[in-house]
């Protein structure tokens, strides 16, 4: 039987025929006609790819017309799609809806945006239109932007074959500041896609556009030669033709709560960390608790893709890394190679590295961390643990970041509120991103 996805290369060079001006010299936004297709997909799936310098994820958005490849940083806890217009914007189906719109009203802006720095309407520069706030999430920088929308092309899917690419002709999102761009993002990245609890983010849009049900997957790669994918509906409907090639996986999922943070972003239960099945670490720590005073503070474990490495309140890394240190000889430890506290001579631990899982809310639902997600080779012969000292003035007991997330399938279910990892690595499988979704000629 054929693989459950076959991404092939497929040509972009479509020739979309939208012709609408993007200047705001008319009053109301004309409406596009819905794009015609047999039937309605049930899935939409969106490579990924890691950035080998920064560890970060990050996807081609096909987006404007006519469409070009758009590479957004994958956030998400984003709020929403934002991209830079400053310069080198060009789409004839550009629009920015005015101030008090519906658009704006579903944007949750309630702010005018009057632009300033140029002498002529652009893109992301015009007045009396809708002001939304973007931040960098990894510089943590924000700035506010045009509220604008424009088309968007993603590759959807009907079971073991590629199916049609289908457009979003009038998909919000923010033309940000230049500035939020010029640090901390991989090379050549012009935005992020938001991908959180949130009424414009790109999940919510294809919902609630497409009818899909309130559920995604992500699995992203560890190799930057290989994509990962992010697949929009319903992964389950027995209608996609699952077959052996990744039965197996779904069937070994553990799930957990979901919850959502006011702020949209991820949060699941981590009530213990287990090394070498006997010693537990726990993670609701009194002490800890009270030692933030902000008002941003959150309980649970999020779920990010912007922090490379897991970040643990401080209290909680140390007690994890002392018992880590007592399961390896002392003497394979070397000095601390930043941002990583507890490093060693990969050469000393080779076979001895101790089992790590997350207990999530009973003891016998565990998420077991492979050895590849635990470690982290950041010189030749050196290995350190990949996680992270937060200090005492996290948001959250745990930030998962996106190596301990590599190469596992991770499924939000909205609709019921639940997370499902897969409780064995994908490799136990013999399954990688990549194979499991057939993706490398995507």
């Amino acid at each position: 039987m054929a693989p459950i996805l076959h991404f092939i290369a497929i040509s972009l060079s479509c020739s979309l025929l939208f012709v609408l001006s993007s200047s705001q010299d008319s009053q109301s936004l004309h409406h596009y006609p819905q794009p015609t297709s047999s039937s309605e997909p049930s899935l939409l799936v969106l490579p990924i790819q890691q950035d080998a310098s920064t560890g970060l994820h990050w996807a081609n958005i096909h987006k404007r017309t006519p469409l070009m490849q758009v590479p957004l940083l994958l956030d998400l806890n984003g709020k929403h799609l934002w991209v830079t217009c400053s310069y080198h914007y060009s789409s004839s189906t550009y629009q920015a809806p005015f101030c008090h719109s519906t658009q704006c009203t579903r944007a949750n802006s309630h702010k005018c945006f009057t632009c300033t720095d140029s002498a002529t309407t652009r893109p992301g520069c015009h007045n009396n239109t809708c002001a939304l706030m973007s931040s960098n999430p990894v510089t943590r920088e924000a700035g506010f932007g045009e509220l604008a929308q424009d088309v968007i092309a993603i590759h959807s899917t009907h079971g073991s074959k590629l199916g049609p690419m289908v457009t979003f002709l009038q998909f919000l999102f923010s033309c940000a500041p230049s500035f939020l761009a010029q640090k901390g993002l991989p090379n050549n990245v012009q935005g992020a896609l938001g991908l959180g609890h949130a009424p414009i983010s790109l999940p919510n849009q294809l919902f609630s556009h497409f009818g899909l049900k309130r559920q995604f997957a992500m699995c992203l790669s560890r190799y930057p030669t290989s994509n990962g994918a992010i697949l929009f509906g319903d992964i389950y409907d027995v209608n996609n033709n699952y077959t052996d090639n990744s039965i197996d996986v779904l069937l070994d999922m553990v799930d957990a709560p979901l919850a959502i943070s006011l702020q949209g972003e991820y949060l699941m239960q981590i009530s213990a960390i287990r090394v070498n099945k006997h010693m537990v670490v726990p993670t609701k720590n009194p002490s800890m608790l009270s030692s933030y005073h902000g008002d941003s503070r959150i309980g649970g474990a999020m779920i990010t893709t912007t922090n490379p490495y897991t970040i643990l309140h401080h209290s909680i890394y140390e007690v994890f890394t002392q018992i880590f240190a007592q399961n390896l000889p002392k003497q394979a430890q070397v000095e601390g190679v930043g941002p990583f506290g507890l490093c060693y001579d990969s050469k000393k631990i080779k076979g001895g590295i101790p089992s790590v899982e997350f207990v999530m809310d009973s003891r016998d639902n565990v998420w077991r961390i492979s050895e590849e997600n635990l470690m982290v080779q950041v010189k030749n012969g050196v290995s350190c643990l990949g996680f992270v000292n937060g200090g005492m003035h996290t948001r959250t007991e745990i930030a998962l970041g996106a190596h301990q997330l590599e190469e596992n399938l991770v499924i939000f279910d909205l609709a019921k509120s639940i997370v499902r990892f897969n409780s064995n690595p994908l490799k136990s499988h013999g399954k990688t991103c990549a194979n499991l979704f057939d993706l490398k000629n995507a």
